[in-house]
C-alpha cells in the first residue's frame, strides 16, 4: 500500500512538470505569433499607403 501511494505521488509530479513545461513553451508560441501578426498588419498599412 506504501508503495502504491508513492508511485502515485511520482506520478502525479511528473504529470504536474509536463504541464507546466508545456504552458511556458505555449505563452512563447502565442507570443511569437502574436508579433508575426503584428509585423504583418504593419506591412499591409505600409502598402496601402
Amino acid at each position: 500500500m506504501v508503495n502504491q501511494v508513492h508511485v502515485w505521488k511520482r506520478v502525479a509530479t511528473v504529470v504536474i512538470a509536463v504541464l507546466a513545461a508545456a504552458s511556458l513553451s505555449a505563452c512563447n508560441t502565442v507570443k511569437g505569433a502574436g508579433k508575426d501578426l503584428e509585423k504583418a498588419g504593419e506591412a499591409l498599412q505600409r502598402a496601402g499607403e
